[in-house]
């Protein structure tokens, strides 16, 4: 006497269904774009400056690129100087973003040299550059 074992269509079919679904590969993760690296240059680098108040300062690095430098408090006398100073610990290279490392040190009337912290750096594109008022153009 043979047995014959009876297997429901649709067990067969769920079977296969199941075999297919864990050879498949997983559809592709659409990753984020890589974020761009930030722009850096040399302190040394800076030719000219201004300043139209005493928390903004725009620096003109090399030929054509022009920064905006916030600093965390007012500098006293900053639209007024001639010559200033940016100085980083470690290394003379400043880039772009926030939590900057970076003082701006300026020789104020009266009360002499002083210290004023950078909180962010921000390359700005040509057009914000063709923005910027008259005097604030370094």
């Amino acid at each position: 006497m043979k047995i014959f074992a009876v297997v429901p269509l649709a067990s067969l079919a769920i079977a296969a269904a199941l075999a297919l679904a864990a050879s498949a590969q997983p559809p592709p993760v659409a990753s984020a774009p890589p974020k761009p690296k930030p722009s850096c240059f040399w302190a040394s680098r800076i030719e000219n400056f201004a300043a139209v108040d005493q928390q903004n300062l725009y620096l003109r690095v090399g030929v054509k690129d022009v920064y905006r430098a916030t600093l965390f408090a007012d500098c006293l006398d900053l639209e007024w100087v001639h010559h200033l100073a940016m100085v980083t610990p470690g290394s003379s290279v400043i880039c772009e973003g926030a939590n900057q490392n970076a003082t701006v040190i300026v020789r104020a009337t009266g009360i002499g040299r002083q210290h004023c912290p950078v909180t962010s750096i921000q390359k700005l594109t040509p057009d914000e550059v063709a923005a910027l008022p008259k005097l604030a153009r370094p």
